[in-house]
Formats: structure tokens, sequence, C-alpha cells
């Protein structure tokens, strides 16, 4: 104790004499009254709740100046164990004061004459479910709290970011730091690494996982991996080396299931993307940040990686958030978006401190949450599986692709993510589309896409804004299906369309007949047909009279998709119209994903060159 501090003790001591000189020692009652024991002492049930230090010692009854009297006594009897009790406020509502003090110092205060209890003051918190947490589990009626089907608490995280404050309420005691560390200098001479801007993005996207208030999966438990500095920069070398941290810790002590959270983007990077690819094989959900650039995701890594589930990010309206003076990332790339902008999490400024941030890596952190909730609840799910459920379980339409490039908004998704209020494991056919890249400008140029390895490809179709295409056809390479569109003459480029599904007893075969067959079949009796797909050759001959170019007819080759699914009926359906309008039954289940599923749609778009058969202007699909 300082020499002030002790000279005070001493007067406050001597104090309690002169000002309360019928003051009776501790433990004795007053003459003439029964004697009481200790007070009564309440505190919070959650311990992330406290405010330990602050205490509000209410008496049984007394005026203002007996209420002053009795915190003297007490700040006296505290000076005599060598404590401060700092008199804080004095209420006029209730006989009771507010005082700072050291809890060694409780046992003496419940023992004070006329008080009835004290009470560890507690923070309070607005009762509004964070708009965030709001839409990805809608509170339920009379409850108004968040309340997700399970706690994620069988899930372990990595999160690759800046450090992190684990010593934040909302995380403390469900974070790990694990020690690796591999980021660059900072850029400028000059500067300071304040320790709370290094831990800001971190312990945000930490706090927007697991944290107990604002968190997603309240439960989970998360390891961090530093790879990027105070000024949110890392490298490809640095994450890689985190993976194969993660890798070496995996092999020494296997756990599952497991999700890998990259709050982060670059450029493309064939070799990030390749660490991403070897991670995700090895069993881990890996979830990234599609980027805050307002581009084409699929020129940013770890986004532009098929293997990863990539999240763009959504505003209070479920629109694509506006991030700065940029905004989030879109595109084929992107598998679905989260809440992102304007998100309450932990801060790294206190202990106890919250803050607002905005970003696509905010809205990563909530899909890997919904994962781990998911996971908890079906730890066998492979990844493809675990993105068919969050596509499933995501709000269909309600992204506004208005606000989006023209060219990038057949290839967005619409879907925001969510959480059903109760998971159960179910063997149910869940579909997605893949696009591809759009083809070149060359004669006969094509466009390939690709399913997951894990999922069926139940069909194939293509895409031309131009309407000039020659079709599609299936193959398989390397043991696994692609479906490989083609591009007309004179067209301007073809987009493949493959529809991936997974279902534990899907297991589907290509039927390719012959050109000079009348098409192809598949058995009636145990299989399904889910698609089929057209493909016409066309040969380009001599130039013509005015300098063109006329086309030959070389043959259409019909590729079926026969699926062995006992009951599964389908059915035809047709909807008219032109432009994109006609081709919005392509890109989206109809239904609640348990009723409906669309496992194939062949687009047409009437317009002068080649295209396959079916109804002008229509989407045919199966349902």
């Amino acid at each position: 104790m300082s020499p002030r501090a002790l000279g005070l003790a001493l007067v406050l001591a001597l104090a309690e004499f002169i000002l309360a000189p019928g003051a009776v020692e501790e433990g004795e009652a007053a003459v003439g009254a029964a004697p009481l024991g200790p007070a009564a002492f309440h505190r919070a049930a959650k311990a992330s709740w406290r405010l330990p230090g602050r205490y509000v010692v209410m008496l049984r009854a007394g005026s203002e100046a007996e209420v002053r009297g009795t915190a003297r006594r007490l700040q006296a009897r505290a000076a005599r164990r060598g404590h401060l009790a700092e008199l804080l406020h004095v209420f006029h509502l209730l006989p009771a004061f507010l005082v700072r003090m050291s809890s060694d110092v409780l046992d003496t205060a419940l023992k004070l004459p006329h008080v009835k209890y004290i009470e560890e003051d507690a923070y309070v918190f607005a009762q509004s479910i964070p708009w965030n947490l709001g839409r990805i589990v809608p509170p339920q009626p009379g409850s108004g709290a968040y309340s997700p089907p399970n706690k994620g608490d069988l899930v372990e995280i990595y999160l690759l970011d800046t450090s992190v404050q684990s010593t934040h309420r909302e995380i403390e005691g469900r974070v790990a730091v694990t020690g690796f560390e591999s980021i660059p200098e900072e850029d400028g001479t000059h500067f300071h690494r304040q320790a709370s801007k290094c831990d800001s993005h971190g312990t945000h996207v930490a706090g927007v996982l697991s944290g107990r208030d604002a968190g997603v999966a309240t439960g989970a438990n998360i390891r961090s991996l530093r790879v990027l500095n105070c000024q949110g920069k890392g490298t490809v070398s640095g994450t890689l080396m985190a993976l194969e941290f993660i890798q070496r810790t995996l092999e020494a002590q296997p756990y599952a299931p497991l999700v890998v959270v990259l709050p982060l983007a670059g450029a493309r990077s064939p070799a990030l993307n390749a660490g991403c690819r070897r991670m995700a094989r090895m069993g881990a959900a890996v979830v990234a940040a599609a980027g805050n650039y307002k581009d084409d995701a699929c020129l940013y890594s770890p986004a532009s990686e098929p293997e990863v589930i990539t999240v763009g990010a959504t505003d209070s309206e479920d629109q694509p958030a506006s991030i700065g003076t940029l905004g989030t990332n879109f595109g084929r790339c992107v598998d679905l978006f989260a809440p992102g902008d304007d998100i309450i999490g932990a801060s790294s400024d206190c202990s106890t401190c919250f803050t607002a941030q905005s970003g696509t890596s905010q809205a990563a952190a909530h899909v890997a949450g919904i994962a781990a909730v998911l996971l908890s609840a079906e730890p066998q799910l492979s990844l493809a599986e675990l993105r068919q459920r969050l596509l499933r379980f995501s709000a269909k339409n309600a992204v506004d692709t208005a606000r989006l490039p023209e060219e990038q908004r057949l290839q967005t998704p619409n879907s925001v993510a969510g959480l059903p209020p109760r998971l159960g494991a179910d063997e149910q056919l869940l579909c997605r589309s893949v696009w591809s890249a759009r083809s070149g400008l060359a004669p006969h140029a094509t466009a390939v896409a690709r399913c997951a390895s894990t999922e069926e490809m139940l069909s194939c179709s293509s895409f031309s804004r131009s309407g000039s295409r020659l079709g599609e056809h299936v193959e398989d390479k390397d043991g696994q299906k692609q479906c490989v569109a083609h591009s007309a003459f004179r067209g301007r480029g073809v987009y493949a369309i493959a529809r991936c599904c997974t279902w534990p007893r899907a297991e589907c075969r290509i039927n390719a007949s012959s050109p000079a067959a009348e098409g192809a079949e598949c058995s009636p009796r145990d299989r399904v047909l889910t698609g089929n797909t057209q493909h016409t050759r066309l040969q380009t001959s001599e130039p013509d009279e005015q300098g063109g170019f006329f086309q030959k007819n070389s043959g259409i080759w019909g590729v079926q998709f026969p699926l062995p699914i006992r009951g599964a009926g389908c059915r035809w359906q047709a909807r008219g119209g032109a432009g994109e309008g006609a081709q919005s039954l392509c890109q989206q289940d109809r239904g609640d994903g348990t009723r409906c599923v669309l496992p194939h749609c062949q687009p047409r778009v009437p317009a002068e060159g080649a295209h396959g058969p079916g109804i002008p202007g229509e989407g045919v699909g199966v349902l």
C-alpha cells in the first residue's frame, strides 16, 4: 500500500470512532437488539455478466445520513485490513450505496449492522436480438431469443486470422491460442503495434463464431492461428504454413468434425487453392470470405477454390453489402450469402467491449458457425452433404441481384444462410447448380462444369446469352463426370451448368445413343430418368458468297441420366417467357427443398443460330 493510501486508511479508521461513537464491533449486536446473522450475498448466475469489484450494499432501512454512515464504517473496516473501499454513489431511491472494493472485504461488509444484502454489480443488455442472429434463426413466438438447434459444441474450429484476445468475456475459455504465427512485417517505419488493434479482426470474428451472447455456435471451440499482422495483412506462404500446421496437428491428434475458417482474400493463387483443396479432402469443412472488392470472387483466393465454401455478405435488408467504397464479391464462385454488415461482436478494446464490423469475413464466420451446428447434429456429414444442407436451409430468392453487374446475375446465388429451429438426420435428394466460366469466343469453344468428388451429376445443360450454342454432353474424365457445353459459330460464348446432387443411394450413369439412333433409353423397371442432354455436331465449311460461313449438321447425340431411385416420380414442367426470367427455373429449387427437387433443367432461349431442340422461350425441367 502506498504511503498516501496508508494515511487515508488510518484517517478512515479514526473517523469510524469519531463519527460513529455508538457503533458496535463486528459480530456484536446493539444493546437491546436481537442479534442478526450475516447479510445475504447475490450475484449474476452467468459469470460473463458479472462486474467483480463493484457492489450494491442494501440496508434494511435508513435515511441518507444513515446510509452514508454505514458506508464510512465499511471504509474504515476495510482500511484496517489494508484495503480501500471507494464510495461511488449513494442512492436516493433505495437505502443503498454503490462501492468499489476488493472481494476480500466482502465478509466484513456482510457483517455490518443494518445491511440487508450485498449484490455484485452486473451487466444488463438490450433484448432485441442482433439483426444477424435473427436472420440465422428467426425468434420463436413469445421467446425473443436466439435459439439454434444446438450449440455446435462437438466441432472444433481453426481460425486463421490476426491474434485473438482470448480473455474477452465473450470467448474466454473457448479459444485456444496455438502459438502458430507466420506474418509479414507491418508497412511503415513508424507503425505502432497497439495490442488492441493487432487483435481487433480476429477477436471480432471469433466472437461471431462462438461468442456467448453474440455468437452463432455458442459452444464451439476455437483454435487460433495468426496469419495476419497488425495491419490485417498476411501472405500466401504463411497461410499455407498454417494449413500445414493443422495437417500435422490432425495427424498427431485426429479430431472430427472440423471447420477451418479463412476470413481473408488475396489474388487468385493456385498454390493456396491447392492447399485448401487438400484440407477439404482430409475431411475439413473449409469456409472462406468471398472478398470485399465488389468484383468476381473467382479472381481471388481462397474464394475461387471449388471445394471451399465461399461466402458473400448481405446487409440487414438481405441486399449485397456495401463495404466502404466497395462491397461484397459475387459470381459463380460464391456458394451463398450471410449477414456481413454492421455485425455486433467482441471488441479487443477491453475484455467486456463490443463493436460493429462489416465484411465478408463476418459473413464467413456466420456460415462457419452454422456449419458447426449442422455437424454437431450429423457429425458424419461429408463436405458435399454439408454444403447441400447449408443451401437447403438458406432463405431462397432473398438477394436482389439487380444490384450486381448484369453479366453476373445468373451465376450469383440469391440465398442467405440460415438454420431451422430443429435438426434431424434424413436421407433426401439435395441438389445445387454449378456454373462453369464462360467459354472463349472461338468457333467450337467449350465450357466445362464439374461437381464435387462426392456429388452425383444428375444432369448437364448449357446457356448462352446470344442463344447460339450447340448443346452439351457429359463425359467421364479420371473417374469423374464433367458437363461440357459447346459454343455455336458466331456465338458469344457459352456456359455449362451441372446439376450436382447428394443422396446416399444415388448412383447415376450415362446412357448415350449413337448418331444413327433415335434416342437413348434407360430401364423403366429400376431407374428414373433425371435428365437428358443433346449435342449437335456442326462443321464449318467454305466461305459463302457474302464472305460468311455456313454450317453443316453432322448429327445429334442424345444422352440420358438414369438414376436408381425407387418411388421417385418425376414430371416435366415448362414455364413460358423470354430473357433472364425464363432461366430462373434453372437456378432455384421450387418448394421448400423437401417435396420438390429440380435435378435437371434445360434452358431454351429464342435467338438466331443453332440451339438445342425444345420449346423456344421456355425453361424446361424435371421436378
